[in-house]
């Protein structure tokens, strides 16, 4: 893989590695792997989402699913905005909550769907820790207020409000935060961390992992010698007070990964965590920090164990494939396109089929979603019979 780096990349990259590798000595020569991932993807000014670096669509890093289609964004409308008329009908202000809102494509889509369907929102508030990103979002939808006359109030908040009421949104934010990873050696397992190796980061073993951190599939499966995956207590821990937070409404979030029993899967021998760079795959996560990407797939029984923790009333895992033709994705698509013109159908038909297919987005991505109170605002026919959330559920 032959990239060129520009002269600012070079040095930018080579002193974040030198303050990593200052922050390793500092502790004694060894970090646990969380730890390097937090630097390398937040250290102020410097980590890979608090630089500038342009991460998303065809010139980025990687593209997901709202940068692909609008039509994303407007299926996600159909699951809803039943919830946001029945809070609007109990006299609460309607308010939708997107953590790491990227360029701002899904809000965008969002705001503009429920402007063609005449739905008027109050609150449209991003959580996002990007300083560039949260420029490009407020860019786009000060452009988007303007054209379309919106009254919607945007809002950038540093912290999740409490006894929060509306929608919280995330997509593909759980994959990006740090893990933790380790290794089975024989008969246990142990801490896998970062270390300085003939001056450069490399992997290094540390202690054994206690057993009260292990989940019971890693505790009592029957895994090879030198078995590498991660522990994601810290997706765990914002998973928690995500549910905490929410008093009633609904989450939904949408990333790459497995339920559990596949997730720990004997022959997943080297885990999950994988680098992104200019749309390369990227295996060595020591590769160009700060410039590079990480992220592992999520453990959604994991997720799911830890929401049910904070008493949400249910919770919900489909495909995205299975989510979107749920909520009405393709009804969306002749609405906005004819299938007689090739010229303006073929960009639909080829995005709704990345976002659909096997091979592409359509299995390997998620939807988990929980609910929490609720039946206070909407009747029993319509919250059991939500679009997109109708299908099987997996967990």
């Amino acid at each position: 893989m032959d990239i060129t780096l520009t002269s600012l990349e070079t040095s930018h990259t080579k002193l974040l590695s030198q303050k990593i590798m200052v922050e390793i000595a500092s502790k004694g020569g060894w970090i646990p792997f969380s730890r390097y991932m937090e630097m390398a993807l937040y250290e102020p000014g410097m980590g890979y989402y608090s630089a500038g670096a342009h991460k998303l669509g065809a010139g980025g890093d990687f593209t997901t699913a709202p940068e692909l289609s609008p039509l994303f964004g407007a299926a996600i409308v159909e699951t809803l905005l039943p919830i946001l008329e029945g809070i609007q009908a109990q006299g609460l202000p309607t308010q939708i909550l997107e953590f790491g809102a990227g360029s701002g494509k899904l809000a965008e889509s969002i705001l503009t769907r429920l402007h063609e369907l005449d739905f008027h929102l109050n609150h449209y508030d991003i959580i996002e820790i990007s300083p560039d990103l949260a420029q490009r979002q407020e860019a786009r939808l000060e452009d988007l207020s303007r054209e379309l006359n919106l009254s919607t109030q945007c809002h950038w908040l540093s912290s999740l409000p409490n006894n929060f009421k509306g929608i919280i949104l995330a997509n593909e934010v759980i994959d990006a935060i740090p893990c933790d990873a380790i290794i089975f050696q024989n008969g246990f397992w142990y801490w896998l961390g970062v270390a300085v190796l003939d001056g450069k980061l490399a992997w290094s073993v540390g202690q054994p992992v206690e057993q009260s951190l292990l989940p019971e599939t890693l505790r009592c499966g029957n895994f090879s010698e030198g078995y590498v995956t991660e522990l994601h207590e810290p997706a765990n821990a914002w998973m928690r007070q995500v549910a905490n937070h929410l008093d009633t409404g609904l989450f939904l979030t949408f990333d790459y990964g497995f339920p559990e029993n596949e997730y720990y899967h004997v022959q997943r021998l080297e885990g999950t965590l994988m680098g992104h760079h200019r749309h390369h795959a990227i295996q060595d996560p020591f590769y160009l920090p700060g410039l590079c990407d990480l992220t592992t797939h999520v453990n959604w029984s994991q997720i799911a164990r830890n929401a049910l923790a904070e008493q949400v009333d249910d919770v919900y895992l489909s495909n995205q494939a299975s989510y979107l033709l749920d909520a009405g994705i393709g009804d969306i698509a002749l609405e906005i396109g004819d299938p007689s013109n090739p010229e303006t159908f073929l960009p639909i038909s080829n995005s709704l089929q990345k976002l659909l297919s096997e091979a592409e987005m359509g299995e390997l991505f998620k939807v988990f979603a929980f609910s929490k109170r609720l039946h206070e605002v909407l009747p029993e026919h319509i919250l059991e019979d939500l679009p997109g959330l109708r299908g099987r559920n997996r967990l």
